[in-house]
């Protein structure tokens, strides 16, 4: 029999990072952040999370970026990969499904003299249709 984590993975609910390159539809298997103060642009294995300063890119863009006169590029001497799925991912996904579906989650109503001292700028304004 198969592993529980085997039988849960599935291509179709797989989340794949795509390469961030205008038109490229490609997976990403490389990150690339940007040290400004040493004018380096630095390619590695793809982060495990994707954070707002850095770059996925796929294989072929990783490969081939090229940087500014007086810039230079560190690359990863490995071969890009394709992340695994880990356990912990599935299991992530798994509660958290089964989270939303619960019926008997409470729904959290907010408090109206718990205010910030500043309005929104967004109001729940009354239906006068069911007035």
């Amino acid at each position: 029999m198969r592993d529980t984590a085997e039988a849960l993975w599935s291509p179709i609910v797989r989340s794949v990072r795509r390469c961030s390159r205008t038109g490229c539809v490609d997976p990403a298997v490389a990150t690339l952040t940007y040290a400004y103060a040493d004018s380096t642009a630095v390619v590695g294995p793809l982060a495990t999370y994707s954070e707002p300063h850095s770059y996925d890119l796929c294989e072929e863009h990783a490969l081939r970026l090229t940087v500014p006169r007086g810039w230079e590029v560190v690359r990863h001497d490995g071969a890009f990969a394709l992340p695994e799925p880990s356990v912990d991912d599935l299991t992530a996904l798994a509660e958290a499904v089964r989270e939303a579906g619960r019926v008997d989650r409470p729904v959290e109503q907010p408090d109206p003299g718990a205010g910030s001292g500043r309005r929104g700028h967004l109001r729940v304004l009354p239906d006068p249709i069911n007035d």
